[in-house]
């Protein structure tokens, strides 16, 4: 097959090297945003007079034609063509003839893949905010349900002080938070037009890059045309922003995995989500949190494949760039496959009251309460941390627990210890005092949450008018 590029050359390359240097069978996925931006472009050449109106118009109805037969599937697109522009070229010019070669005036594949691959990302990047707003709902349902279940805070995961679990899920919100936020700063730098800039220098004719932006929902136009055909700085920090989710997912994976354990047995996953033994009858694993964890490492990889890319390159265009796009395209489908499993895996989690509870109690998370009461005797802190660690060893020896502990037991250690000291110690009530604002008592809880709903809300809205 002989090559649109053809000319310096013949064009005809090996078949291992026409394999090789391929890339439809990946870019093929944005056809749309290819069609799309094509059809700008044509109109932006019938505007400015470099085609006439009526040619612009018949181009246009082309390319109509075109997208709409491949949604459709009457169209199949050729894996013999080397991409998904030359596809959409070959195709239009079968069909009109020597009107369909006037289409890439004013143009290169450099920015026209450029601005395809951009169209694609922004298009992505809100689809993947919306995925992370429903993530955020379906955590903050589960608050809502458990926002006054006692159970212990970990530190070095050790037992440290007694939270609620509507608290910790809570703070994975405001992780799902930041990442919706990195992600709508990124579209800002992604929301670029490089059309325009043509393989690297501009082009001579009087074309108007303002009109393609415009028909396309850009902000801006690039303001270099080297830079507009060599930056992917857009698919590196995409890559990054999804990076970040995915490490959100597995830390809140390894609780999950560490909650749904017997010795944790905090929560139960629903069968759906879950996975049996080959030979252990017993066994419910799971498997999607510990594949949403393994998958972690599969987008840093992606992130690290673009860096690697892009790091020795001189300006402008250079083949290496193709590699752009499978690892953008292979970060991006796996964020969305892993939240959507995340989502219908917490929405059906359920909580075990009484296993989070004994954890707590058996864990002497109020020791910090026993000497803060100490302290409001009048005691020091540093006499009061002392003492409240000399009872919690006499409780292991012993077998008891803080709560079982007689005001006798206790005036061995200090006279200061009255009956009021149990209403101190009791694992709601510690709870409940923590009222500064972020802390876990419910009234605290019950804040975030509202503030967090009111976040969402705002944000869906924001999406809606994208």
């Amino acid at each position: 097959m002989s090559k649109m590029w053809a000319g310096r050359t013949e064009g005809v390359t090996s078949s291992l090297a026409d394999d090789f240097n391929s890339s439809i069978r990946f870019d093929q996925r944005m056809y749309r945003e290819d069609i799309t931006g094509s059809m700008a472009h044509a109109g932006m050449l019938g505007a400015t007079g470099i085609i006439t109106e009526d040619e612009s118009d018949k181009l246009i109805d082309g390319l109509s034609e075109i997208l709409s037969d491949i949604d459709s599937g009457k169209l199949p697109i050729n894996p013999d063509c080397e991409d998904i522009h030359m596809f959409v070229e070959e195709v239009l010019t079968s069909r009109l003839g020597d009107l369909g070669k006037k289409l890439h005036t004013a143009r290169s594949r450099n920015d026209q893949v450029a601005l395809d691959t951009r169209m694609y990302t922004r298009s992505e990047i809100t689809s993947i905010q919306e995925k992370l707003i429903s993530l955020c709902e379906a955590v903050i349902d589960k608050a809502e349900e458990y926002k006054d279940y006692v159970m212990p805070g970990y530190t070095h995961l050790q037992r440290a002080q007694p939270i609620t679990f509507g608290h910790q899920l809570m703070c994975y919100v405001e992780m799902l938070g930041r990442d919706i936020a990195r992600l709508s700063d990124a579209k800002v730098r992604v929301n670029v037009s490089p059309i325009g800039s043509c393989a690297l220098a501009g082009t001579t004719y009087h074309t108007d890059r303002g009109y393609e932006a415009n028909k396309l929902g850009f902000d801006s136009v690039s303001g270099n045309s080297i830079d507009g055909v060599s930056d992917r700085d857009f698919v590196c920090e995409t890559l990054s922003d999804l990076s970040i989710i995915m490490m959100h997912l597995s830390r809140f994976s390894e609780e999950i995995v560490l909650w749904s354990s017997w010795e944790f047995k905090f929560v139960e996953l629903s069968d759906s989500f879950t996975t049996g033994s080959s030979i252990m009858p017993q066994k419910k694993n799971p498997d999607m949190a510990e594949l949403v964890r393994g998958k972690t490492g599969r987008v840093y990889g992606d992130l690290i494949t673009i860096l690697t890319v892009l790091k020795g390159l001189p300006l402008a265009y250079n083949k290496d760039m193709q590699e752009d796009k499978e690892c953008l395209f292979d970060g991006i489908d796996t964020v969305k496959m892993c939240l959507d499993v995340f989502t219908g895996m917490v929405s059906s989690m359920k909580a075990n009251r009484e296993n989070m509870l004994l954890a707590a109690q058996k864990g002497f998370i109020n020791a910090t309460d026993l000497a803060d009461y100490l302290v409001r005797k009048g005691l020091p802190f540093r006499s009061a941390y002392k003492i409240s660690g000399r009872i919690v060893a006499k409780c292991i020896e012993t077998g008891k627990v803080l709560e079982t502990m007689t005001i006798d037991e206790y005036k061995e250690f200090s006279e200061l210890f009255e009956s009021d000291l149990y209403q101190e110690i009791d694992l709601k009530n510690c709870v409940d005092k923590r009222i500064s604002e972020g802390g876990t008592s419910v009234s605290s809880v019950e804040k975030q949450i509202a503030q967090a709903k009111e976040r969402i809300s705002n944000l869906k809205k924001g999406l809606e008018l994208k």
